[in-house]
């Protein structure tokens, strides 16, 4: 659907005092590509709508990087209003081809999260809810608020896109490619939307490959092969300057060699004078972290998939203790001594596989949404102590129903709460050491896929090197050490600790008792806190790396490098 008419003609939620931008002699590097700007000079006018086009690698996207602020100029400089760029802010909108917004919510629900990251944390309740419902009515989403993103069209996923940026209001607005993939009626009342934002004041500045967006706007900046401006004017004046009779003819003109020649860039308009914009009330840790965990909570209880997984693992693990082990070997007057030994391995790599699977999509699945709420202000810790705060409260139920249902099939002993309370404690250490292994293996990874990928490569040196088919002390010694790596041989030893393994095989009637403890040496003999302790600093350790990882993630994405967060 088109947007209202009323909604573009009424404009944005107020005003805006346009942002100006200005290059000059710009030039910039990419490692792998060498330079792809040269010596690129011109000015985005307050409120104006301006399109870079060009043929493919001409730098489009990362002349759009540069005039952002989001790559340093190798050469040259970029100007906001006469200063230097600073972090982005609430006056900067900057919308990249990948989807920004979570899919599996409602788009109502996905704004309001957004805005709570976004807006000052003392905003009323009412105030959110009014901008986003005013922001849905000015992108002509108003019919579409309580439909799950997944299900908007492609040109309504733009718009939602769209809709995050301007719930701040922004004075500038950056657009990647937003008509890509659309088709011409889509992207024409796009193009329309952006220019009643730019009516309005917002300086909207876009790239393309779509001809027609090019007849538009009010400036064309058209880049050359090498990243020469071959351009920038009026759109009026496109054609007319290479001699040309239509948009295509430009682009062959350009590929042939054919420039328009520019002012220098002393000629050009001088520097606006400097405005620095009032100091912004950030949203603080706290509130960041609680915000991101109940929207993790509601993508979770969204996601079929997820739901799936989450109930479907733990039915998994209990259906194939019932088919492996018998009841009763925990009987202490006929104890059956390697049963009990796997009994104890497979609950703690069941713990470990619930953490593995529940972390291992938490975060690839996100990343564009989440590189740019790092751009408008998101910490990494809160979003990474999120995701545990989510999911270890539903690893807690899950190992504590696997207790449970083990204890009712007499598959472990009759023992008191002690014991049980170590049982659990080991199950959730080892559950939240590997969703930490999970969510560092989702952060390192590219996509979904390569995450599923991992969970092979993960779970296979867990069951190797625990200790339980192999006994750490017949291990050589490359495998003892590959076994001190290995969250589940901890997990293994604390729960065999915890039950008594060590006491049961002494004091047991069954032949194969202390020969299995001689082969399995001192692994039971230490308190189940040994191992509770060791799990708890791989769960941490896991959780540094991944704030790292995810850091430098986001400042690659971002491209420029920023201090604070």
């Amino acid at each position: 659907m088109r947007p209202s008419p009323s909604a573009a003609a009424h404009g944005p939620l107020t005003p805006v005092n346009g942002l100006r931008v200005q290059a000059r002699r710009v030039s910039q590097q990419v490692r792998g590509a060498g330079r792809v700007l040269r010596d690129v000079s011109f000015d985005v006018d307050p409120g104006r709508l301006t399109v870079i086009a060009g043929s493919s690698g001409a730098g489009k996207t990362i002349l759009l990087q540069t005039l952002a602020g989001l790559r340093a100029p190798a050469a040259g400089e970029v100007l906001h209003d006469g200063a230097q760029p600073g972090p982005p802010g609430p006056e900067f909108g900057y919308v990249p081809q990948e989807d920004i917004i979570h899919r599996e919510l409602p788009l109502r629900r996905t704004l309001v999260y957004a805005a709570g990251l976004r807006m000052p944390p003392s905003t009323a309740a009412e105030t959110v809810a009014a901008r986003v419902d005013r922001v849905l009515e000015i992108l002509g989403l108003s019919h579409r608020a309580a439909t799950p993103v997944r299900a908007l069209s492609g040109g309504e996923r733009k718009r939602a896109s769209i809709a995050v940026e301007l719930l701040t209001r922004p004075r500038v607005l950056f657009l990647d490619e937003p008509t890509s993939g659309l088709d011409p009626v889509t992207g024409a009342a796009l193009l329309r939307t952006l220019r009643a934002l730019a009516d309005d004041g917002t300086t909207v500045v876009l790239t393309t490959h779509v001809l027609a967006d090019l007849l538009r706007c009010d400036q064309v900046v058209f880049l050359a092969p090498g990243g020469e401006v071959a351009f920038a004017g009026e759109p009026d004046a496109l054609c007319g300057a290479f001699g040309a009779g239509s948009v295509e003819e430009v682009y062959e003109a350009v590929a042939e060699g054919v420039r328009v020649p520019q002012a220098a860039a002393a000629e050009l308009r001088p520097a606006g004078p400097s405005s620095t914009p009032p100091p912004r009330e950030r949203v603080g840790a706290v509130r960041q972290w609680a915000l991101l965990t109940r929207r993790s909570a509601a993508l979770l209880l969204h996601n079929r998939l997820s739901v799936a997984v989450l109930a479907g693992s733990p039915v998994m693990i209990v259906a194939m203790f019932a088919v492996l082990f018998r009841a009763g070997a925990f009987d202490r007057a006929a104890p059956d001594p390697g049963s009990t030994a796997m009994i104890m391995f497979w609950i703690a790599f069941g713990a470990f596989f619930f953490g593995l699977t529940y972390g291992l999509l938490q975060i690839c699945t996100e990343l564009p949404v989440l590189r740019r709420e790092w751009l408008a202000g998101l910490r990494i810790g809160p979003y990474v102590a999120s995701k545990l705060t989510t999911m270890l409260p539903v690893l807690a139920v899950a190992d504590a129903l696997l207790l449970v249902v083990l204890r009712a099939l007499d598959r472990l002993p009759s023992a008191g709460w002690g014991t049980y309370g170590s049982l659990f404690l080991s199950s959730v250490l080892a559950s939240a050491a590997a969703l930490a292994l999970g969510l560092l293996a989702s952060a390192a990874v590219s996509e979904p896929g390569q995450a599923t990928l991992m969970l092979p490569l993960l779970c296979f040196p867990q069951v190797l090197f625990s200790g339980a088919f192999v006994p750490v002390p017949r291990m050589t010694g490359a495998g003892q050490a590959i076994s001190w790596a290995m969250t589940n041989r901890w997990a293994f030893e604390a729960l065999g600790g915890g039950v008594g393994l060590e006491s049961l095989w002494r004091g047991g009637g069954s032949p194969l008792g202390p020969p299995l403890l001689d082969s399995y040496g001192n692994s039971f003999g230490h308190p189940a806190s040994r191992g509770w302790l060791i799990l708890a600093v791989f769960g941490l350790v896991f959780m540094a790396v991944t704030w790292v990882v995810l850091v430098r993630k986001c400042r690659e994405g971002a491209v420029r490098s920023r201090d604070g967060r």
